[in-house]
């Protein structure tokens, strides 16, 4: 029996206590007091009537004032009893009536249950469905999974951590499942989901690095650390001589690649448009697409203006790829070595400086705790604490601080004390992101962003640029296009992918000199870059569907 039926029952037994002792005291008073014996089936009536507020009849209107302060009593215990019933047995019965139903099943097939909700598995779920496929939220909370309900998800309230609840799920004919809870839950649903569909593929995320071999031991499949990830990407954007070692393009052939570059602040194509910047002409690699500010951009606008932070996406040959390098690099102190300062020493500082003191790179750590690895102790939103860290010396600044208010504040300080530092941020959430550029960083990444993009990519196996961007590369077979060329099909304009390679058949390596004019044969293997939905829509126009 559910709470709101046990407070019904005892209610409705204390209404019909206090009506028989009512009863009995009325048939008593008005032979006592008034002279005017009821029977009880009057009396009852009487009762009845002053409780429900629907009057006396012929009994209005009492001899002696006994009975008439026990009627006052009486209409008054009437009205408290209404009262009271509307908040205790009326509301919930109504909000129960009118209230959405959440699921408790799914019939859903081939796809992935989501265990716990936050923005990263926002972002995953978005990941997912760009490829079309299905997702199913697994939330215990009834509240909770009425609003991921309400705002139009697939979900189920059920526990994902139990056999029921994984079954209510369609575990058995799910393509993957994803825990993203906490460790000590997530190995949990690790081992139930293993009881129940050995062959199930489970993708757990460890909050803590350390935690990753009991989810392995718990039987996960795979096992993601999206705050190493983010370290290793921050330290791959520091700008220093030992960034090109960082890097780690898409190769598409021998001497070819897809990589990311960021224009750093003082390079000499800060304030230029990508036309007046003729990167094409003069260093022959092909500008896939843009980022600014976060937002990706493909194919990207000649007139657009390069800032600093701005990050390139290109195609080329080594050669031309190191030569498109030397120039987004700055002009400025550019064969200094520099100092890179980490503020922040959790899971990410940790990552980043892990990454420097393999390349040999300087660097010098700031956290408010007084642990191993860290070099100054104190506040990194306090401008003493950043100058006796050096920050106006240093080269580049990472701000790998949990909370983005915080950041944002530090990024603010920062800019302000070193106006031509270069500022990394860590953002918790992909909404901070913009605020964090308008505040003066030069690369934000958040943490959701990273994390929903690494889970899609190891749940679906597929091959991607980078975990920290939205660009899939992706061979494909166009029959759409046969005959065609490029530019009469309008590929970048009409899907927003571009073709960086061609591998025909036979040839061992894929053609790289694919310009407009480019016609496409039959049996061309087609090498695209974009973000999802370009590449569903390359799909969706020129692809066997």
């Amino acid at each position: 029996m559910t709470t709101w039926r046990r407070q019904t029952a005892k209610f409705v037994g204390g209404i019909v206590v206090a009506i028989l002792v009512f009863t009995l005291l009325y048939d008593y008073g008005m032979t006592a007091f008034d002279n005017r014996p009821r029977t009880l089936l009057e009396s009852l009536q009487v009762v009845v009537e002053t409780f429900t507020t629907t009057g006396y009849g012929s009994d209005a209107g009492w001899n002696s004032r006994v009975m008439t302060l026990f009627v006052i009593v009486m209409d008054l215990t009437g009205v408290v009893l209404i009262f009271l019933a509307l908040p205790a047995l009326a509301f919930p019965l109504l909000e129960e009536e009118l209230s959405t139903t959440v699921p408790t099943s799914t019939d859903l097939t081939d796809h992935v249950v989501v265990c716990g909700f936050s923005e990263r598995a926002e972002t995953l779920i978005e990941e997912l469905e760009s490829r079309g496929v299905d997702t199913v939220i697994a939330e215990p909370d009834r509240n909770a999974a009425l609003d991921r309900y309400e705002d139009g998800y697939t979900v189920v309230h059920a526990s994902p951590d139990t056999v029921d609840g994984l079954l209510a799920a369609n575990i058995i004919e799910a393509r993957a499942i994803v825990a993203d809870i906490s460790d000590e839950v997530d190995t949990s649903i690790v081992l139930t989901a293993k009881e129940l569909a050995a062959d199930v593929r489970v993708v757990t995320v460890a909050e803590k690095l350390d935690h990753t071999r009991y989810h392995e031991l718990a039987g996960a499949d795979e096992v993601l650390s999206p705050r190493t990830l983010l370290g290793e990407s921050f330290a791959r954007k520091v700008t220093t001589a030992v960034s090109t070692d960082l890097d780690e393009p898409v190769e598409l052939g021998e001497n070819f690649d897809i990589v990311e570059l960021s224009v750093r602040r003082g390079s000499q194509l800060v304030g230029s448009s990508l036309a007046e910047s003729r990167l094409r002409e003069e260093t022959g690699v092909n500008v896939i697409g843009l980022w600014f500010d976060g937002e990706f951009q493909s194919p990207p606008d000649p007139a657009a203006t390069i800032t600093s932070g701005t990050i390139l996406l290109v195609s080329g040959r080594d050669d031309q790829i190191e030569m498109l390098r030397e120039r987004t690099r700055t002009d400025v102190r550019r064969h200094e070595s520099g100092k890179t300062l980490v503020v922040g020493y959790g899971g990410v500082g940790r990552a980043v400086c892990r990454m420097l003191t393999e390349a040999g790179h300087d660097h010098t750590t700031v956290d408010k705790r007084d642990i191993d690895g860290v070099d100054i102790v104190g506040d990194g939103t306090e401008a003493e604490t950043l100058r006796r860290a050096g920050i106006e010396e240093a080269r580049t600044v990472v701000l790998a601080i949990a909370d983005d208010t915080v950041a944002e504040f530090a990024t603010l300080v920062c800019r302000d004390l070193a106006p031509d530092v270069e500022i990394i941020v860590r953002a918790q959430q992909r909404e901070s992101v913009k605020k964090l550029y308008r505040a003066g960083a030069d690369y934000a990444l958040s943490l959701a962003s990273i994390s929903g993009r690494m889970t899609a990519g190891t749940v679906l196996d597929e091959e991607v640029l980078s975990m920290t961007t939205q660009v899939d590369v992706v061979r494909t077979e166009a029959p759409g296009l046969v005959g065609q060329t490029l530019a009469e099909a309008s590929v970048r304009d009409e899907t927003g992918c571009t073709v960086v390679a061609v591998r025909r058949d036979g040839d061992e390596e894929p053609q790289t000199e694919v310009g407009p004019d480019y016609r496409v044969s039959h049996g061309d293997q087609l090498i695209i870059a974009g973000t999802d939905e370009d590449v569903n829509r390359f799909n969706e126009r020129f692809g066997n569907s």
